[in-house]
Order: C-alpha cells, then sequence, then structure tokens
C-alpha cells in the first residue's frame, strides 16, 4: 500500500520519465535555448492563452515567491489565507527575498472570503502602513477545497477595483480545474487571475513547476528575477520537459482526475466508518478527518510509509490523507480496513 502522507510522496510518472529520457539525446542549447523549452512555453500559451508567458522553474517555493516578488515593492503587502502554504511553509521566503508583509487572513475551510480583501481598505493611503498589493489564494486550498470560477471572479474583481492583484499558488492547481471540469484557462486566465504558480512535481513530475503570467505584460522583466531568483536551470531541457509532457497530451488531467477520485473513494468509506469524522468538503485530492487519538497513534506506527499520514491539527486529533497520481482502489481501501480496525480497539 501507498501512503497518504503527501502526494509528493508518488514517484515520478512513467510518461515524464520517458519524455526525460528521450530529452537525454546528444547536446542542446543552454539555459532554455532549445527545442524542448521553446515547447513547452508553446504548450503553456495552448493552454492558458495566447498572451500567456511562463518560465519553468525548479519548486513550488521559488514559484509562488519569485512570483510575489514580481508583482511588489518593498512597501507592499500580500494579503492570504492563515493557513496559506506562502505564510505557513515557505520558511519566511516571501519575506526574507520578496521582502514583503503577509496580510493573514482566519479561514474556515482555507478560502478567502470578498471580506478579506475589505478589512485593509481602511489603511489604504496611510504611509504609516504596509500597502496591499497582491491579494493570494491557493487552488486548490491547503484544507482541500476549491474555488468555484464565480468566487474567483468576484475575488479577481475585488482586487483589481482597489488597484491590486490577484496571485494564484497552483501547487493543486490541475486537481482544482479537474474537480471543476474546467480547462486551466478558465480556472486562471478567464477567471481574472495576474500571476501563478503551476504546479507539476505533485501531479507526476520529477520536480517542475513554471510561473505563468496570463496577460505578457506582467511578466516584463522576470527573466531576471529568475536568474537573481537562482532558478535558471543551465539544463533547461530535462526540466521543460517534463511540463511539456504533462500540457501535452493532457496527462496533467489523468493523473488529477485519478488523485481525485481516489479522494472521493476514500472519504465516503472513511465517513461511514464509527468514530470517524470527515472534517473538510473533499473537492480536490486531499481527506481531513478527525478520529480518536489512540487510533491516529496505532495507525501511524502500523502503516507503511515515513509517515504513512500527517496529523494535521494535533489539538483536534485531525488527520490529513493524501491521494496521488498512482494511488489505486486497492490502496485505498487497505487504508479503510486499516483505519476501521484502529477506532474498533478498545
Amino acid at each position: 500500500m501507498h501512503d497518504f502522507a503527501s502526494d509528493n510522496h508518488a514517484g515520478a510518472h512513467p510518461e515524464v520519465l520517458a519524455a526525460v529520457a528521450a530529452a537525454n539525446d546528444g547536446h542542446a542549447g543552454s539555459y532554455g535555448a532549445d527545442g524542448w523549452t521553446r515547447r513547452a512555453e508553446e504548450l503553456f500559451r495552448r493552454h492558458f492563452g495566447a498572451d500567456a508567458r511562463a518560465f519553468c522553474v525548479f519548486n513550488g517555493t521559488a514559484a509562488n515567491v519569485l512570483a510575489i516578488d514580481a508583482l511588489t515593492r518593498p512597501h507592499e503587502a500580500v494579503i492570504c489565507p492563515a493557513t496559506a502554504h506562502l505564510n505557513l511553509d515557505e520558511c519566511g521566503a516571501p519575506e526574507r527575498f520578496a521582502g514583503v508583509k503577509l496580510l493573514t487572513v482566519e479561514t474556515e475551510h482555507g478560502k478567502l472570503r470578498l471580506d478579506d480583501i475589505a478589512r485593509w481598505d481602511e489603511r489604504r493611503g496611510d504611509q504609516h502602513h504596509v500597502q496591499p498589493r497582491v491579494v493570494s489564494i491557493s487552488q486548490a486550498s491547503e484544507l482541500g477545497t476549491v474555488y468555484s470560477l464565480d468566487e474567483m471572479r468576484a475575488l479577481a474583481a475585488a482586487a483589481h477595483e482597489r488597484g491590486m492583484l490577484l496571485h494564484l499558488d497552483g501547487a493543486r492547481l490541475a486537481n482544482a480545474a479537474a474537480a471543476l471540469g474546467a480547462s486551466l484557462a478558465d480556472v486562471t486566465t478567464g477567471a481574472g487571475v495576474d500571476a501563478l504558480s503551476f504546479g507539476g512535481t505533485k501531479n507526476g513530475c520529477l520536480g517542475a513547476e513554471a510561473v505563468v503570467f496570463p496577460r505578457g505584460e506582467l511578466a516584463a522583466g522576470f527573466e531576471f528575477v529568475r536568474k537573481q531568483g537562482m532558478q535558471l536551470a543551465s539544463k533547461m531541457r530535462f526540466v521543460a520537459v517534463q511540463l511539456e509532457a504533462l500540457l501535452e497530451d493532457d496527462l496533467w488531467l489523468r493523473s488529477a482526475r485519478q488523485a481525485n477520485a481516489m479522494a472521493v473513494r476514500l472519504a465516503a468509506l472513511a465517513g461511514d466508518i464509527e468514530g470517524v469524522e470527515v472534517t473538510h468538503l473533499v473537492e480536490a485530492n486531499a481527506v481531513f478527518a478527525s478520529l480518536p487519538r489512540p487510533a491516529i497513534d496505532r495507525l501511524l506506527a502500523e502503516l507503511p510509509g515515513e509517515p504513512p499520514f500527517y496529523v494535521w491539527d494535533e489539538a483536534a486529533d485531525e488527520v490529513r490523507w493524501m491521494c496521488s497520481w498512482d494511488t489505486t482502489p486497492e490502496d485505498v481501501d487497505a487504508l479503510a480496513a486499516a483505519v476501521s480496525q484502529a477506532v474498533s480497539v478498545p
């Protein structure tokens, strides 16, 4: 049984590995001057719109932080949920490298509301206070919830009315688009997003992400931001070809659908177990549940994985189970059976 700790734990998709192996043939131009990078950039335009510009990077932290850096000045700030990866899991990188303050909002299910943007309006123009410039949301959110297209359009409109920009942490953008039955353009460009990170690693890549600007003018000078941010790969073809493989034949969508379907299956099975409560809507590839602490400890000790899953909230005895592109029904059923057994032990 595969573990359910993180979709980062899954291996690379065989189609991605095959593409990397095929790219490892002879010499090619460096720093993006190669056919793989050009084809990947064209695929991003095909999926996000003719004006979109995409820049390959190594990891999601850099994708988010460099995008924020490109959109802000030192006296400006970013509004985001308190649960945002940008806030909790980047080790202060936005503050150190982008030099911005994060204005965090407590949310019920990891999603910003319109009122969360308006709360800083009275300080706008006050020289004693940082000025909100960017609204950052995660799609899907860190709690596995998904913004509807209408919710995204409303947030974008509220940001733009205030002269702000909408940034999207898209580490699991594929899962969100699959859940919505929407295209990548629908859930970004069409929804008013100004800049985003496109996640590949959690969806079958070895290690490849991209910063995408749906409106090309916002990308002006970003090649220098990427270089200063130490994210310009010399052998760029091996990063770009992974994203090419993901986008070319909709591998991103097939993989995301599989992960999402397994999360829905797991939530249904777990929700039927006495003593287990699913705590957030299951809309992408994450299942959050509360169960008795002795059962959690028993499962952590007995299930395979390092760890087999994460305890998300120690005080609430809440765990997170993540499904991946390679999670199977047999994996899900085995976990559900183990949970049922664990909670039934006196």
